[in-house]
């Protein structure tokens, strides 16, 4: 496990710091108020399915007011980093696919076919994939963070928690506003909402959001901007309430997004101290040494400029010629929500279909030699069809002494993923020279040559190779042609069937003793099928020359040169094959809570939960096999569809809290330990994106080394010794302090270890854990930092007797190291940072108008959100995987950056 003396007390210097500050508006497990409520009033939360007070809720949770959320700048789910200690989001590859996580646990990656750990609602509806709360959120009256496993009402795959988002309703007031602002970048935002009465029983909202901003990231090759915003939001909202018992709200949203994301810049020693002299090339004609890298010859004498290794944190990305990161995102939905009251319960029905299609064009190989891309095209996208629909029914019995639910959900998404990643037009160069100059044969390396072997020295290379000399060098060759080749369109179709019913119940026992007991029954089931479009007939060509020689002394020589020619199984093999497959699986899931009330502004209680995360199939045909061997040799790739499958992951959670308001102050501490079975993993290794389950033994075949060794056979586990792979425990404290009308502060730290078991196994058959995971074992999760501290500060002081203030704001999230990569290669640690928000402003009376100067990330702090392994450029080394620095050989890496300093001016206005 990697340790550093100097992390821990870093921590704990940053906790104190921000302690001592405060966060405005953030009703932790307190309340404090909203802009224009008196000091001692409450958010009101419905995490338990019912409208509660915060403080009186047994649970813990966050909940954010829209005066926070204003503040602090937030726009997208991205900025509750800021205000929520216990919660990260960050985006990679695709902000389509961003990730959110609580307690160190959430979803890796960017495959579709993986569920979330940490849903997103809103306004009650299942969103299907976190990274949709990436988008623009329009005027919102709070968002809820619920921590842990919240599956009794929560559902399937809130197995880490959820984040509930509540747009204002209309209002039977006519009322409006506005906001312009402008800032570096050339960002640009207008945001409008108008609200009122149509009639005595019928009233409307309308909110509009428009974006523009250049990007972070320079592409010189091209001539252009990445990471840029172009985005526009509408919603439109009208709530019915014909009579005191029966409300009617009908929401209907629109966002559209035509981006360039997402970017990335090479790793290099200013920056990770663990890169050593990876990026440093090699002696010509001389293979990699402990000091260099014959990779970075390769990719140089193919075009890359040696500036990008050693450029630390700057934003000057590889592109090849021609590559875009041209992205499109659509989504749009309609729900109803329906609440009657029948006078002794109170009927709720939410009713929703969403849609949502995302296509992202990339140089996928993050560089300027042109090896693997996606190019912009209507047919290559990833698309969800969701109609969801959830009834609950509350009320009261035996004069109040229960508060009983019952309720039932029921979802069907249409999951389409249609991909067209092919090989670049240096393809072919760059992967004969990787070959020829990482071993024997470095002294004929030649990238200006057909198979980048020196014209002369041809019949040397041949000779050197014996009597199978001309059958690899026609290999070679062929391999060199091998450009612009690969999936013409690959089709996966997932149609998900979901049912639950659940039943959510208080017995008040006393008058100040409360006992919760809910529980859920969830049936999952998915049909599961794919047709590949490929065009690689090199890959068949090179796997029929070169299968004989897989049983002779030169097989590692014959098996590189095909697993390069069929890299995630892109062969013409596949070309028209359709294969499918369905799972079917069902769960139980509940929760018990025991609460305490003292005093009134006290609230101690204890709980367990079980929660739940669904299993499904790897949208990804690498996974179904080696690349080596040919289909047919395997029976096909009907045979083999099992091996996309992934199990359900379950976690057993308990918690320990108080909870403390008394209106100025409030205090919330909690203490958890959750244990998580077949734990979900997705992580790329330089290669292809691996999927697998991570589960614990308590007995490991082969010794306590055998999960960290070299081999994919060694460390199974007997079924009787098989136990949970992941538990994240610890220690969460949230406080406010309201000690004048216009003065708050806030403060939250968490304290969570987020670790592997000290044996792993890959499945809960006992199989062995994938060598490339044979660092998890004993260490942190990734993106897990084991501490996390926010804080803020709201100043709202009068100015003069005619009702106009100030605003003074400032924010902070302090973050000790972790490690970004979900294999954990040391290479991909961050060290610990913080991140300061600030804005000062001027407000006329009832805050008519304002002015507001502002900043994001004040002190321009550069930090990765995720490092991970530059796609296909990995050296060779004569001892790959021993040296404890480099688990990877002579890999490198890649970083997707967070987001830099950025300011404005923002003008509001509202009536």
């Amino acid at each position: 496990m990697l340790r550093r003396d100097k992390s821990l007390s870093r921590a704990l210097r940053l906790s104190a710091a921000c302690l001592a500050l405060a966060v405005p508006g953030m009703a932790f497990a307190q309340e404090a108020p909203q802009a224009e409520d008196t000091s001692d009033a409450e958010i009101v939360v419905t995490a338990q399915g019912r409208s509660q007070l915060l403080s009186d809720v047994p649970v813990a949770i966050s909940a954010v007011n829209a005066e926070t959320l204003q503040n602090s700048g937030a726009n997208d789910i991205r900025q509750l980093n800021q205000v929520a200690p216990s919660l990260l989001v960050s985006s990679t590859g695709s902000e389509a696919n961003g990730s959110a996580r609580i307690r160190g646990i959430g979803t890796v990656g960017d495959n579709p076919g993986l569920e979330s750990s940490v849903p997103v609602f809103i306004d009650g509806v299942y969103r299907s994939r976190s990274g949709i709360g990436l988008n623009e959120l329009g005027e919102i009256d709070r968002v809820e963070v619920q921590r842990g496993p919240q599956g009794t009402l929560g559902g399937r795959n809130s197995s880490a928690g959820l984040i509930s988002i509540y747009s204002k309703k209309p209002s039977f007031t006519f009322g409006g506003s506005g906001e312009l602002t402008y800032g570096n970048y050339d960002f640009m935002r207008a945001a409008t909402s108008f609200t009122g009465p149509i009639s005595e029983q019928l009233a409307f909202r309308v909110d509009g959001v428009y974006v523009k901003r250049d990007g972070f990231y320079r592409d010189d090759q091209n001539g252009r901007d990445v990471n840029n915003r172009d985005r526009y939001f509408l919603r439109g909202q009208l709530l019915f309430e014909p009579t005191d018992a029966l409300s009617v709200r009908l929401i209907a949203d629109y966002t559209s997004r035509k981006e360039e994301c997402c970017a990335a810049t090479y790793v290099d020693q200013t920056v990770n101290q663990f890169i050593g002299n990876l990026n440093n090339p090699s002696t010509t004609g001389v293979a990699s040494t402990a000091t260099s890298n014959n990779i970075i010859n390769v990719l140089r004498d193919l075009g890359q400029p040696l500036a990008a290794f050693n450029q630390g944190f700057g934003r000057n990305i590889s592109v090849s010629p021609n590559r875009v990161f041209t992205g499109e995102t659509k989504d749009y939905g309609f729900s109803g929500q329906v609440d009657y009251d029948f006078g002794g319960a109170t009927l709720t029905s939410i009713t929703a279909y969403r849609q949502y299609r995302s296509g992202q064009a990339s140089d996928t190989d993050y560089g300027e030699v042109d090896i693997l891309y996606r190019a912009p095209s209507d047919d290559a996208y990833r698309q969800f069809h969701t109609f969801t629909q959830e009834l609950r029914l509350q009320g009261e019995a035996f004069d109040g002494k229960l508060d009983w639910l019952v309720g039932g959900f029921f979802a069907n998404e249409k999951l389409t993923v249609r991909d067209n990643l092919r090989f670049g037009n240096q393809y072919g160069r760059f992967a004969n020279c990787r070959i020829i100059s990482g071993g024997s044969l470095a002294f004929a390396y030649n990238p200006a040559a057909q198979g980048c072997i020196t014209p002369a020295l041809r019949p040397t290379v041949s000779g050197a190779l014996g009597a199978a000399g001309p059958l690899i060098l026609s290999a070679l060759d062929r391999l060199d042609t091998m450009n612009n080749v690969g999936t013409t369109n690959d089709r996966y179709f997932q149609n998900g069937t979901n049912w639950a019913i659940f039943t959510h119940n208080i017995v008040h026992i006393t008058d100040t003793i409360d006992l919760t007991l809910g529980a859920r029954y969830t049936k999952d089931k998915k049909d599961f099928d794919a047709t590949f479009g490929n065009d690689n007939t090199i890959c068949t060509a090179n796997q029929a020359a070169l299968s004989s020689l897989l049983t002779t002394p030169l097989a590692a020589t014959a098996g590189g040169i095909i697993g390069l020619s069929c890299q995630g199984n892109s062969t013409a093999e596949l070309n028209g094959v359709s294969i499918r497959d369905d799972r079917n699986e069902d769960q139980i899931t509940g929760t018990a809570i025991l609460s305490w009330k003292p005093i009134d502004d006290l609230l101690l209680y204890t709980s367990f939960a079980r929660g739940y995360k669904a299993g499904g199939f790897n949208l990804d045909r690498s996974a179904l096999k080696s690349p080596v061997p040919t289909f047919a040799s395997v029976g096909g790739a009907q045979a083999l569809v099992g091996n996309l499958q992934f199990d359900p992951e379950l976690v057993d959670s308990y918690e320990l809290g108080a909870k403390f308001s008394n209106g100025p102050f409030g205090l919330s501490v909690s203490a958890f330990r959750s244990d998580f079975s077949s734990f979900q993993l997705n992580t790329f290794n330089g290669t292809v994106f691996l999927v697998q389950n991570v589960n614990g033994c308590d007995n490991l075949v082969g010794g306590s080394s055998a999960d960290t060794d070299l081999s994919n056979t060694t460390g199974s586990c007997a079924a009787g010794d098989i136990t949970y792979g992941v538990r994240t425990q610890g220690l969460e404290l949230e406080a406010s302090l309201t000690p004048a009308r216009n003065f708050r502060m806030a403060a939250g730290l968490t304290y969570a270890k987020t670790t592997y078991r000290d044996d792993l196994i890959g499945t809960k058959n006992g199989a062995p854990l994938d060598l490339a995971l044979r660092k998890l074992p004993g260490d942190n999760l990734s993106n897990a930092p084991e501490l996390v501290a926010t804080s803020s500060v709201t100043w709202t002081p009068d100015i003069g007797s005619n009702g106009m203030s100030g605003l003074v704001y400032i924010d902070g999230r302090m973050t000790s190291d972790y490690n970004t990569g979900s294999d954990l290669f040391p290479q991909k640690e961050q060290d610990g940072f913080a991140v300061f928000n600030a804005r000062i402003g001027l407000r006329g009376p009832d805050e008519a108008w304002g002015i507001e100067l502002w900043g994001q990330n004040i002190f321009n702090q550069d930090y990765a959100q995720v490092a991970f392994n530059s796609p296909f450029q990995a050296g060779q080394s004569s001892a790959p995987f021993v040296d404890p620095q480099y688990p990877g050989g002579r890999q490198i890496f890649s970083q997707f950056l967070a987001e830099p300093r950025t300011y404005g001016i923002t003008l509001r206005g509202k009536f």
